[in-house]
């Protein structure tokens, strides 16, 4: 049976697959400024944060990296809040 894809809005009107998601993590330090710098330099980086601050960083299984205005904490709070959501129904 295939599963549905799920998807969690991380603002500026973007959304990603949680089940594409490898990490998240935020974008304060040296090596992953230096993550977000090789993916452009590749043609991998997905701008999603509507021109406001990076908080937080998306690595996904296709190697694209996603950087958002969404913090890393609300990402996961989104993620339970849909897990909850499918064992409801």
């Amino acid at each position: 049976m295939k599963r549905k894809p799920k998807f969690i809005s991380i603002g500026a009107g973007n959304a990603v697959s949680v089940n594409r998601i490898v990490s998240m993590i935020q974008p304060d330090s040296a090596p992953s400024k230096r993550l977000m710098q090789e993916a452009r330099s590749k043609g991998l980086l997905v701008d999603a944060t509507g021109g406001k601050k990076t908080k937080s960083i998306f690595i996904m299984d296709s190697d694209h990296v996603v950087i958002s205005a969404l913090s890393v904490e609300t990402a996961l709070a989104r993620i339970e809040e849909k897990d909850d959501e499918a064992s409801e129904g």
